[in-house]
């Protein structure tokens, strides 16, 4: 499994953009789980969440698997006036991912990414390769650009 390339893989590689990955259980579906099963600092792991605001956009926020996206901050952030999650059903068509393995590199779209300000204190952090069972290690500074 260690050696099967992502999507996000192929395009990092494309991009010269360094990257590990790693890979777990499959059946592991909890972020803090994952990141104890890999042996990294949750605060270094991040999950990708979707949402829509009340005008209609869509936004990615990209927070650690220890914490809860803030909605009212979080629509603070991005300029609108409320935001929500997006509904689980709507996950695959909007994004190209499933839950679980939704990334924020290689969406279908182009989306507003915001990245929690703490992944700026890591060398690396952890987000899904884009597959449920596959984390791509990778620089904050390379993942915001």
């Amino acid at each position: 499994m260690a050696n099967e390339k992502t999507n996000v893989g192929r395009l990092l590689d494309a991009s010269n953009i360094n990257y590990e990955i790693k890979t777990y259980d499959q059946t592991t579906t909890d972020g803090l789980t994952i990141a104890l099963t890999i042996g990294e600092n949750p605060e270094q792991v991040f999950k990708t969440l979707v949402t829509v605001a009340n005008t209609k956009e869509h936004f990615v926020f990209c927070v650690p698997v220890n914490c809860s996206l803030n909605l009212k901050k979080a629509a603070k952030a991005v300029g609108v006036k409320s935001i929500e999650m997006i509904h689980q059903k709507e996950l695959l068509p909007l994004t190209g991912y499933i839950h679980g393995g939704c990334s924020p590199i290689g969406m279908k779209k182009k989306f507003t990414t915001v990245i929690d300000e703490t992944a700026q204190l890591f060398d690396y952090i952890y987000v899904s390769a884009g597959r449920v069972g596959f984390q791509v290690k990778i620089s904050p500074f390379e993942l915001s650009n």
